[in-house]
């Protein structure tokens, strides 16, 4: 049945991809769309907060922005939440195929005696408190203030990858971040934008003045969404960068660079409300290029150093990695090579030898779930063979 798991996560993922992709157009759009309306002379209802002009595709257009609600509503009206419910429901059927059904091989870390049970509770358990806290946050007096809120709640979601990067597999631990966050985005859009706008619209429907607070909630909401896309989105390709998630403090550069993402965010943002903030970009970039250089910094010089011979290194490769990454594969439920990589001759290994290093021995990832059992000793022989030029 590993064909059909796989089958089924290529399609997870390739919609997960489509409609999240819809999802954060949206959000950047609205958002920049709101810091961009300007207020008009020409108003003679006094009806309208502001308006702007714009030019895209051979075609320019006029975008009104009402105070409050409309007199009488539209007869087409439309609405904006589809997107975030099929995003959310096809990242958690991805992270039920992928981690929480393979819990033993993706999300419990080598040498750890949690069951695979225990760890796919965390992972769901993590989810659902996520949403609790943060939800309890925004309903509290602190978030009348936004500075001490992104304090605690910056502060808050640092611990809870810590938490997660001491109980689970470090690349299990930043997707369930991710996902926790994802989670507080989609339900701020089931539980309070949405649910607001349809009381203004039944207000509406029925002749009354409609509620403007039960909207002004949900644009605090959907500000809060705009902050946490560029750190999910970080999340959601991070297994290409083991360098990250495989770092001895790599909660920590998870919070950094969810902090550079945020901040960019927050430029771009002050720069549609005409501010000049231009500044912040180069050094975010500049933060970024020295977490970068934090994380995978220059590896140990090995001179002087005994260095393993291929005849060494060999035998480690066959007994823990070519069960998966040979032309046919011999590892039950695997029908291909994983990446395409292939680890049968000794050109192909030192060929490979940077991604064995990151997944092997820096982050210790590879074997997944180490269902191979490869010892620490004969990690450290690889990275001392790969660190002395991987010899042949």
């Amino acid at each position: 049945m590993a064909w059909l798991t796989d089958w089924l996560s290529l399609l997870a993922r390739w919609f997960h991809l489509i409609v999240g992709a819809g999802w954060i157009g949206t959000s950047f759009y609205f958002n920049w769309l709101n810091n961009n309306v300007r207020p008009v002379d020409d108003d003679e209802t006094g009806e309208l907060a502001g308006a702007l002009w714009s030019v895209h595709g051979g075609a320019f257009y006029q975008v009104r922005k009402i105070k409050g609600a409309p007199r009488a509503l539209p007869e087409t009206l439309h609405w904006f939440k589809w997107e975030a419910y099929l995003t959310w429901i096809s990242g958690v059927s991805l992270l039920l195929l992928v981690y929480w059904m393979q819990a033993g091989t993706s999300m419990v870390p080598p040498g750890s005696d949690l069951a695979p049970w225990a760890a796919a509770s965390i992972g769901v358990g993590s989810l659902a408190l996520g949403w609790v806290v943060y939800d309890l946050l925004c309903r509290s007096p602190l978030s009348r203030h936004p500075r001490v809120f992104a304090a605690l709640g910056f502060s808050l979601l640092c611990a809870a990858a810590w938490g997660l990067s001491e109980l689970l597999s470090p690349r299990a631990a930043y997707i369930h971040v991710g996902a926790m966050v994802g989670t507080m985005m989609a339900l701020n859009v089931f539980f309070v934008i949405i649910p607001g706008q349809k009381k203004m619209v039944d207000a509406l429907l029925a002749g009354r003045e409609p509620e403007i607070d039960a909207g002004a909630a949900g644009s605090l909401r959907s500000l809060h969404n705009n902050y946490f896309t560029l750190p999910v989105l970080f999340i959601m390709v991070s297994n290409h960068f083991p360098f990250t998630y495989g770092h001895t403090w790599g909660w920590a550069v998870l919070a950094g660079i969810a902090l550079l993402g945020s901040i960019a965010r927050h430029a771009f943002n002050l720069m549609d409300r005409g501010q000049d903030a231009r500044w912040i970009l180069p050094v975010a970039a500049l933060g970024m290029m020295g977490l970068a250089f934090v994380s995978h910094g220059p590896r140990p010089s090995v001179e002087g150093a005994e260095v393993p011979g291929f005849a060494e290194v060999g035998p480690i490769i066959e007994a823990r990695c070519v069960g998966c990454h040979a032309e046919t594969p011999t590892f039950e439920g695997i029908a291909a090579p994983p990446l395409g990589l292939l680890l049968e001759t000794p050109e192909q290994i030192r060929q490979a030898a940077p991604k064995i290093q990151a997944q092997a021995v820096d982050t210790q990832t590879m074997p997944l779930g180490n269902v191979t059992g490869m010892t620490d000793q004969e990690r450290a022989v690889l990275g001392a063979w790969i660190a002395g030029g991987a010899p042949l």
